[in-house]
């Protein structure tokens, strides 16, 4: 067992559930990696829309600009969108949870309804409020996150799956999973052990694991639907009692360390849950 553990990937998903960007060096924010799912497609009332629902999200590429997002897709012109920070926030819903959006005009909006056949509309989370992490898992850190499902960041191991593919019957890349961070030098599923992640007065917390969904069916490149694999194999070896789900890779919250940036190749320090 290793105490340290290297970055091999970093990812930022900068509107939730459409196509993420690797990157070599991401800035790390109180509510995770600078831009991360700080853009939402909801339904008119403000209900969210990931995959699970429109699977074509996948097909929506996204890049980041200076001061927004642009999308592009298959068949259709891409879009910049500039940032508006400037309206009223509109209620939006995540899960449970209820935060504040700011609605991005009716040119995306007719843009991702043409595309995606529902109603559509793009909101951009509003910086002047928060969104806080359950204090279920947080404690007493008073932890932040936007349009993620609940923290503001998913760490999995190389070597996690690595074994996982060994169970397949069909091998799968890591974006199934879409996670922020992929950790190197760990043996399979040393990430359900880790307390925390440390660099430099840089800290990272494990408060949970991240129980999958269909999204992991969904292949990100075609946003075909490729029968029930991941779910079932995992289900096998990796159910939790506790959360009533399959369990694959950590949620983590930033404990400090925000403005920093971190790069591919930088080595975390571990401290195990005891």
């Amino acid at each position: 067992m290793t105490d340290r553990a290297r970055i091999a990937a970093l990812n930022v998903y900068p509107v939730k559930s459409c196509r993420g960007i690797g990157s070599t060096s991401l800035k790390l924010a109180r509510t995770g990696f600078l831009h991360d799912r700080h853009w939402l497609v909801v339904h008119p009332n403000g209900r969210f829309v990931t995959q699970r629902e429109l699977p074509r999200l996948a097909l929506v590429q996204t890049a980041l600009l200076d001061n927004g997002v642009r999308l592009s897709a298959p068949g259709r012109s891409a879009i910049d969108v500039v940032e508006c920070r400037g309206s009223a926030g509109i209620e939006v819903v995540i899960w449970r949870d209820s935060c504040r959006g700011i609605d991005q005009g009716e040119a995306v909006a007719v843009w991702l309804t043409e595309f995606l056949g529902a109603a559509l509309r793009l909101v951009a989370f509003d910086e002047t409020s928060e969104r806080a992490s359950s204090p279920q898992w947080t404690g007493a850190t008073h932890a932040l996150t936007e349009f993620a499902d609940a923290f503001a960041l998913l760490a999995i191991s190389e070597s996690s799956l690595a074994d996982l593919n060994g169970r397949l019957p069909q091998t799968l890349p890591m974006d199934r999973f879409r996670p922020n961070i992929v950790l190197a030098g760990l043996d399979a599923y040393d990430e359900d052990r880790i307390h925390e992640l440390r660099l430099d007065g840089l800290c990272l917390r494990a408060v949970k694991p991240c129980i999958r969904c269909s999204i992991t069916t969904t292949n990100q490149t075609t946003a075909e639907v490729e029968g029930d694999e991941p779910l079932r194999t995992l289900k096998a070896y990796r159910w939790s009692k506790q959360l009533l789900g399959v369990a694959f890779g950590q949620n983590l919250i930033v404990v400090a360390g925000a403005g920093r940036e971190l790069r591919v190749g930088d080595e975390f320090d571990i401290r195990w849950r005891t």
